[in-house]
């Protein structure tokens, strides 16, 4: 009796006893990769015909696609495909449209998006040409050469790009960040400085950045090329200025290389540097000099080092998270001055007492 008690007892407990849980899935699918036309079928509307190399998931399978076009507002999901191809339609015939594209799996990860491709609405036939449309309906072209470590007044990414031509006026640019899960508009600025800052990032990571060129029409460029940008500390304020020191002995030529370029206007300019090791051994602690041509050639606020300036000569010390700057690395830094209408550029740099060659 004991015994059969015992048994209904254990077949009890088995019942009740919870599974234990599955491990949640949180790995998202592989980024679709091989972005390419694909010639649409026959048809009397605009569209498009995109094909893809699939996603891959951890989980087997992935649930579908997402398609985003750039519209003058922002990115736009225009379609959820299951697999490639896909097809877009209700477009304008012979205008280019710009996609990318995510996949998502079971659970509903999504994937980093996928390249930008540009294509131009057709019929998939050759059809009559159409009235032309009214209106501008030429978008600017495309923001070339964005480029890292160009402003100098503020914590975050800072970046410039060479500005766009458009048949009427460029009036303005939107800027991208990539994120886990697609692009997202992060700011917009207007044409007089094609340049761009974002703070409240993490210092030190890599943030990766697409520039748009608009016109007044509501036409858009494609996006530039993604640009990986370096977020970088905030500023230092530069001391008081004090008498100017004495004149040091010629140094010793060191493994380093300077870069030293800016714009400039009639009171003041802002300069981005590049500091090289050139050698073949790790600089774990660095201190970059030079001196200013001109008495009246001042600091006002400056990045990516700990900046001070005395009389003509200025010093700009690492900060904690670019103390080493492996062989073959390259450090971004700058600063924003003021001059008294005589701006020339500094001829000498020193690396930690060696000299530095400066970069052509």
């Amino acid at each position: 009796m004991k015994l059969r008690i015992a048994l209904i007892a254990g077949a009890l407990l088995a019942i009740v006893t919870p599974l234990p849980a599955l491990a949640a899935d949180t790995t998202p699918p592989s980024r679709p990769g091989g972005l390419m036309s694909c010639p649409p079928p026959s048809s009397q509307g605009g569209m498009v015909g995109i094909c893809w190399t699939p996603s891959t998931d951890d989980s087997g399978s992935v649930a579908g696609y997402d398609v985003y076009m750039l519209t003058s507002t922002g990115f736009t999901k225009t379609s959820s495909p299951t697999s490639s191809p896909t097809i877009v339609g209700g477009l304008v015939r012979g205008r280019a449209y710009s996609f990318y594209l995510v996949a998502r799996d079971q659970a509903g990860n999504v994937s980093a998006p996928s390249s930008f491709i540009t294509l131009t609405a057709t019929t998939g036939m050759q059809l009559p040409s159409p009235s032309p449309e009214p209106g501008d309906t030429q978008p600017p072209s495309q923001p070339q050469n964005v480029r890292d470590g160009c402003l100098a007044d503020a914590e975050g990414t800072a970046f410039c790009w060479n500005a766009s031509t458009d048949n009427v006026g460029v009036t303005g640019y939107d800027v991208y960040r990539e994120t886990a899960g697609g692009w997202i508009k992060v700011g917009s600025v207007g044409t007089t400085f094609p340049m761009f800052h974002e703070g409240g990032l993490v210092i030190g990571q890599y943030y990766t950045y697409s520039v748009v060129a608009r016109d007044a029409a509501g036409n858009v460029s494609p996006p530039s090329s993604p640009t990986r940008v370096l977020a970088r500390q905030g500023l230092p304020v530069p001391p008081s200025p004090s008498p100017s020191p004495s004149p040091s002995p010629t140094p010793t030529t060191g493994a380093c290389e300077v870069g030293y370029d800016g714009v400039t206007w009639s009171t003041g300019m802002s300069v981005w540097m590049t500091l090289k090791n050139t050698g073949t051994s790790a600089v774990n602690v660095w201190s970059l000099e030079f001196d200013f041509p001109d008495a009246g050639q001042r600091l006002t606020s400056a990045h990516s080092a700990v900046w001070s300036q005395t009389g003509r000569h200025v010093t700009a010390r690492n900060a904690a998270w670019n103390a080493v700057i492996a062989p073959g690395a390259t450090v971004n830094l700058g600063f924003n001055a003021a001059h008294t209408g005589q701006n020339p550029e500094p001829t000498a740099f020193t690396l930690n007492g060696l000299a530095c060659t400066v970069k052509a």
